[in-house]
């Protein structure tokens, strides 16, 4: 069964806003590991499934399953940027060029 179009235009809205967000992103000292930047990105997710299910449209079941497809949505974003910070911390093991925030203090995404 298709998503309602209030529903589907919420998802996208959402999807939008949270790529807003992740490109937003600077790399600030001190980092974070891989591990807890994971769960920032939760926590993010999470925000947005809160404020997004007091919007949905439809009867519990297609609230539900919008829900999901937002998750799913959100999740699917938010693997790049992971890709990217845990890229980042890699360049940064034994590189002196990491010990410095004031080199990166401008480095984005």
């Amino acid at each position: 069964m298709a998503l309602l179009q209030a529903n589907k235009d919420l998802i996208s809205m959402g999807m939008k806003e949270f790529s807003v967000l992740l490109n937003q992103q600077v790399f600030n000292y001190p980092l974070i590991t891989e591990e807890d930047m994971v769960i920032v990105v939760d926590d993010w997710v999470n925000i947005y499934i809160n404020y997004y299910r007091k919007r949905l449209t439809g009867e519990k079941q297609e609230q539900d399953r919008a829900l999901q497809k937002l998750r799913q949505e959100l999740k699917t974003l938010a693997n790049p940027f992971l890709a990217k910070y845990k890229a980042f911390l890699k360049s940064c093991e034994g590189s002196s060029d990491c010990d410095n925030p004031e080199d990166h203090s401008n480095s984005e995404l």
